[in-house]
């Protein structure tokens, strides 16, 4: 339990919280410790699963009396592992998902720990949705408060566009409500500053209609990527708001609908996603079909499903980065090319790039986000099983991001990436906006107690 926590303390906190208290030794403590991320393996001294708001006030007092570091967990998706951390207290929010759908005022209220699928399937039978992340096991609350980049951001903006109200805890233990009028500020920060602020036990979000979604997945043999990336590329620049969308180069997974002799081979993959009928996808994917991919799936398809089309197991290795682009010039498309022809054998790397734009440049200008304003971002992602290929998996992620310096901006979508030093941060933000996000640090959390994350330090006096 560490050198703070006395027996007595431990007993008031199992006393104090309606959920439950796990600490090494207990049944339940190492599944309970696991992250999405294989590569991490950390020991937290307590891990205290909190059933409600008044259960993370208790866990966040008795953390700081402790003097026990504090981590707080939602999803678990952060691929530096932030939400676990040796010999700290984990303030676990998984107990607390409920979801509410209010069709008629267009909202929808989650708990803090509620993930990505949780929320789509909540919202699916009334034709409703708000962006979400391309993974169903995210959770929503580092999702949205990180900024929220998804399927569905070109059309209805970021998730963080569409954030109505929060309800935090501080590191004093205290409720604080937030929206556009109250604590004006902290809502503001709350825009992409992550969890610097406090824990997030509930998000009100906004709904849009969404009464069919589509999807265009083609799958092409590698030889002629650059064309078929240019394609993409052009008819991307054209499109309605309604699309969104990438190009992929990695394995091809073994699927039913990936033939025999195409499987586990590298392929080069387009992925379009409509928010309407299948018909007008089709329609506008004809100039890639027409270049003969080994593979075409054009359907209607629930958005609760697509959620969770690129959904990994969980314990494989994770390393991930991302550079937001100014373009995606004939140059940068045969470096793009080129890196992806080169992946290593035997690793299921995903070489990404995503298209932004619409929605996303055109709204949040107040907001501490300048990486909103690229039309792409590069996403290197790669997944893999044996601990022996940790160095060659990284390094390509690197190599990658260093391939993309001349067509890259500075900012960047935290979510994306890992543990990447502080200058990343103050980049991502912007100088200016990271002095006034440093100040509303100071105001809710002086001491840094919310320090495992991409942190914002706060301003001294």
């Amino acid at each position: 339990m560490g050198p703070h926590v006395s027996e007595s303390a431990l007993a008031g906190l199992v006393e104090d919280l309606a959920g439950e208290v796990l600490v090494p030794g207990d049944p339940g403590y190492d599944e309970a410790r696991v992250i999405h991320n294989g590569m991490i393996d950390r020991r937290p001294a307590v891990i205290a699963q909190c059933a409600n708001q008044a259960d993370v006030s208790n866990a966040i007092l008795f953390g700081r009396e402790a003097q026990l570091p504090i981590a707080v967990r939602g999803g678990g998706h952060s691929v530096a592992g932030t939400s676990v951390i040796d010999g700290a207290l984990v303030v676990d929010l998984r107990r607390m998902h409920t979801v509410v759908v209010d069709p008629e005022d267009m909202t929808v209220r989650v708990d803090g720990g509620t993930t990505m699928g949780q929320m789509d399937h909540a919202c699916q039978p009334f034709h409703v949705a708000t962006t979400g992340g391309r993974v169903s096991t995210t959770g929503v609350g580092g999702f949205t408060l990180g900024g929220g980049s998804g399927w569905l951001e070109r059309k209805f903006g970021l998730a963080s566009d569409n954030l109505l109200a929060a309800d935090l805890i501080t590191a004093e233990g205290k409720h604080v409500h937030t929206d556009a009028q109250e604590n004006p500020d902290l809502f503001w920060a709350l825009h992409g500053g992550g969890g610097n602020f406090g824990v997030a036990t509930s998000l009100t979000l906004r709904l849009h209609q969404l009464p069919r979604m589509s999807m265009a997945m083609l799958f092409f043999l590698p030889d002629d990527a650059p064309e078929i990336v240019r394609t993409f590329r052009d008819l991307a620049a054209g499109a309605p708001d309604g699309f969104g969308g990438g190009v992929i180069y990695m394995p091809a997974p073994p699927e039913p609908f990936v033939p025999e002799d195409v499987v586990g081979r590298l392929i080069c993959g387009t992925l379009f996603t409509y928010a309407g009928p299948v018909e007008e996808i089709r329609e506008l994917v004809a100039p890639l079909m027409a270049l003969k991919p080994v593979v075409e799936i054009v359907q209607d398809v629930p958005y609760a499903e697509l959620q969770s089309m690129l959904d990994d197991p969980p314990g494989l290795r994770n390393y991930w980065s991302a550079e937001y682009l100014t373009g995606l010039p004939d140059t940068a498309v045969d470096v793009f090319c080129d890196r992806g022809a080169g992946i290593p054998a035997g690793l299921p790397i995903q070489h990404v790039l995503f298209l932004m734009g619409g929605a996303v440049a055109r709204e949040g200008a107040q907001y501490p986000q300048p990486w909103r304003t690229a039309p792409w971002v590069l996403h290197p992602f790669a997944t893999w099983e044996d601990a022996a290929d940790d160095e060659r998996a990284e390094q390509w992620v690197r190599d990658v991001r260093a391939d993309a310096r001349p067509w890259s901006i500075d900012a960047v979508y935290l979510n994306f990436v890992g543990a990447e030093g502080e200058q990343r941060v103050v980049d991502s933000y912007g100088e200016e906006n990271y002095r006034r996000l440093r100040a509303v640090k100071a105001e809710y959390d002086p001491d840094n107690v919310f320090r495992h994350n991409h942190n914002i330090a706060p301003a001294t006096s």
